[in-house]
């Protein structure tokens, strides 16, 4: 009996020590692919936050920042694929990442056939899925592939208050996660998702932060040139994103510019633009917009994209252009005569506007274009943007009466 026993305490110290042993190759396999710190009061990443983002450490942000966050329009509806956008410098941050959604929604999920309407009954939990995906994709492309870092807040505060230090009780009190995996990046902020869409959760100053220290300090300013020294800049008591930000989410990296690679400026100064081709691309039309300017024009990188999606600064207004046809940019038959879809952000818009390109020349569509610049003759913003694109298209807006 006593044998028996023996052996049984044996083989429950066996089991004991392979379940030790089972976790702290558990807890090995985590540490290679997460760590977290506290930015502490020593430590001097708040301060260089502040002065990427606004030039100096006393500036904080405006309460339609504070409010905005990633929320999306009701599920099943018309619109369950798209964000909640405000007003304010925070819709470019909100408006760049819809373009990721509709990428994942369109042409990247798995299990469904994403061909034919591909945004139609979207349910709670794939919009959890897709934005937890997209963030982290972004994150990914901004740590270059190698790390990613997620920004929370805690109910402490790290930082102290200075005299060039002003505090807004959120940066103070951030906690800082590392993954050197793109994975356990997604699955991290899937199950924290409600600190990037809750009310009052600060949802895309995080992102924007967590943005930053993905992309680190050092990258930051290797991205950036004499013209843009800082992220965000004031206007009319508030702060918009300046081309680097939205580069940064487009690309990865923060190029102030919209041009294709490097270029001198009007003092020989060398400026930075984009340097490849990414999945969405960027159209922007302005009527005060000069076309003899050529740095600000917009290059092939960012005019044709690697999918048919393009985030669309129209007047200093964001929306988003896209189609369904994966194939669109890289077969030139498939663009003589396309629709694309048009969403605006604006809460007047109960679903995205379907418009027919026709980039096919007709003799009476010519006389029909050269009617529509009379003296007088009021043109849609959205038909110029997709004119940058396609220079001579006719528009058809299926019925919508066009936006203005």
């Amino acid at each position: 009996m006593a044998m028996e026993v023996s052996d049984q305490e044996q083989s429950s110290q066996a089991l004991d020590l392979e379940e030790i042993t089972r976790k702290i190759s558990f807890l090995d396999k985590w540490r290679e692919i997460f760590s977290y710190h506290r930015l502490g009061s020593n430590n001097p990443a708040p301060q260089k936050l502040r002065e990427s983002l606004f030039g100096n450490t006393v500036h904080v942000f405006s309460q339609e920042w504070k409010k905005a966050c990633f929320r999306f329009h009701d599920p099943f509806s018309d619109l369950a694929f798209a964000l909640e956008v405000g007003k304010g410098g925070a819709r470019s941050i909100q408006m760049a990442v819809q373009g990721f959604i509709i990428k994942y929604l369109v042409f990247t999920r798995e299990g469904r056939d994403c061909h034919f309407h591909p945004l139609v009954a979207i349910s709670k939990q794939e919009q959890e899925r897709a934005l937890a995906a997209v963030l982290a994709d972004i994150l990914w492309a901004a740590g270059e592939a190698q790390k990613a870092t997620l920004c929370l807040v805690t109910e402490e505060t790290y930082v102290a208050s200075t005299a060039d230090h002003s505090r807004d009780d959120f940066t103070e009190r951030l906690q800082l996660f590392e993954f050197l995996k793109k994975e356990a990046t997604e699955k991290f902020i899937y199950d924290h998702l409600q600190c990037f869409k809750g009310e009052a959760s600060h949802g895309v100053i995080l992102f924007l932060y967590s943005l930053i220290f993905s992309r680190t300090f050092e990258r930051l300013q290797n991205d950036l040139d004499v013209s843009t020294a800082h992220l965000l800049q004031s206007n009319a008591g508030g702060f918009l994103c300046r081309q680097a930000v939205v580069n940064m989410i487009l690309t990865g990296r923060a190029s102030p510019n919209v041009f294709n690679g490097c270029q001198n400026g009007k003092s020989q100064e060398l400026l930075h633009g984009v340097l490849a081709r990414s999945d969405i691309g960027y159209l922007q039309w302005g009527k005060d917009t000069s076309q003899d300017d050529r740095l600000s024009q917009v290059g092939s990188m960012l005019k044709t994209p690697k999918l048919p999606i393009w985030l669309c600064n129209i007047s200093g207004n964001d929306s988003v252009l896209y189609s369904t046809n994966r194939q669109l940019l890289s077969d030139w038959k498939m663009e003589r005569l396309f629709d694309l879809y048009f969403y605006s952000g604006q809460p007047s818009q109960k679903k995205p506007a379907r418009l027919t390109i026709d980039t096919h020349s007709h003799h009476w569509e010519r006389n029909q274009r050269d009617d529509e610049h009379r003296p007088g003759r009021r043109f849609s913003p959205v038909e110029m943007v997709i004119r940058t694109k396609w220079r001579e298209a006719t528009i058809n807006w299926n019925g919508t009466v066009p936006f203005f």
